[in-house]
């Protein structure tokens, strides 16, 4: 094992209905990368006309979720009222906090023909102050996000700080989270020191410390030094992690500091006391066991 790498994850690869996702965190061998506690990598998936996704209404609580895509589009709806279309490029946050609910589909107008997605979702474990803030939905446009280049490196900023750039999507701890290109012979160095780092390659041709990085297998990088990433060919790559929040627990769509708080999340989805997404009557029940 490299000086730099000190764990490799392979994710588990999920049917989803119509469409495959690589579950990379939680992972039996590893549960969180700094804040994030869930990270899926979507697709990339074709969809023939008239088909979709259709994530039906669902809960979440003591999390946020962020969509970042890099094909496609998605629909989301919330049980605050927010109706808001993701392009690529842009970042929809959505803090559950003490509860929220949402689904996620692929709109209408984009069925009538053959359809493409290709992204990331990843849940923010909350402070444990800010587990039980009042839930809010914001979207950040493409054109917001910080995107510079540095040694043949295109890098977008997505949520957190990096080389003396500050997204400005709203956050509750320290983190970074980055969409990184390389073109052929380039590197790049992230500047800032945090605990916890992970890189996920999703092409190959990046090597770290003298080793090559596998497309699709999450490195998770030692805390004691910087490093860098080159690259030997046009490559690509998401690079996220920051400070620890401390232990948490995942049941289902749930994600807390405390058992008791999960256990009340379940009873309130089952007893239909969470709020209901505007003009959606389907949900998900709540499943008899989960992970």
């Amino acid at each position: 094992m490299s000086n730099s790498i000190a764990q490799t994850i392979a994710p588990e690869v999920k049917d989803l209905g119509g469409f495959e996702v690589r579950r990379i965190l939680p992972h039996l061998d590893r549960q969180m990368v700094g804040p994030f506690i869930f990270v899926d990598h979507i697709g990339p998936a074709v969809f023939a006309p008239g088909h979709g996704i259709d994530v039906r209404p669902h809960p979440h609580i003591n999390l946020a979720t962020v969509t970042y895509l890099f094909e496609g589009v998605i629909m989301h709806r919330d049980s605050l009222n927010s109706v808001q279309e993701i392009q690529p490029g842009a970042v929809n946050w959505m803090t559950a906090g003490r509860g929220i609910v949402h689904s996620e589909r692929t709109p209408e107008k984009i069925r009538q023909n053959e359809a493409r997605l290709h992204g990331m979702q990843t849940w923010i474990a909350l402070p444990q102050e800010h587990e039980e803030t009042d839930p809010w939905f914001c979207h950040y446009a493409a054109a917001d996000i910080p995107a510079w280049q540095e040694n043949g490196v295109s890098i977008k900023l997505i949520a957190g700080k990096a080389n003396g750039y500050t997204s400005p999507v709203k956050t509750f701890s320290p983190m970074v989270y980055l969409d990184v290109q390389f073109s052929a012979q380039s590197s790049f160095r992230l500047d800032d020191s945090y605990t916890e780092l992970a890189v996920y390659p999703l092409t190959s041709g990046l090597v770290v410390d003298g080793i090559s990085l596998e497309p699709n297998q999450m490195v998770i990088l030692t805390s004691d030094r910087k490093v860098e990433i080159s690259a030997n060919q046009s490559a690509h790559c998401m690079i996220f992690g920051g400070e620890p929040v401390g232990k948490r627990y995942k049941w289902w769509n749930f994600v807390s500091s405390s058992l008791e708080r999960i256990e009340q999340a379940k009873s309130d989805w089952k007893s239909d006391k969470f709020d209901r997404v505007p003009l959606e009557s389907e949900f998900i029940p709540l499943p008899d066991q989960a992970s």
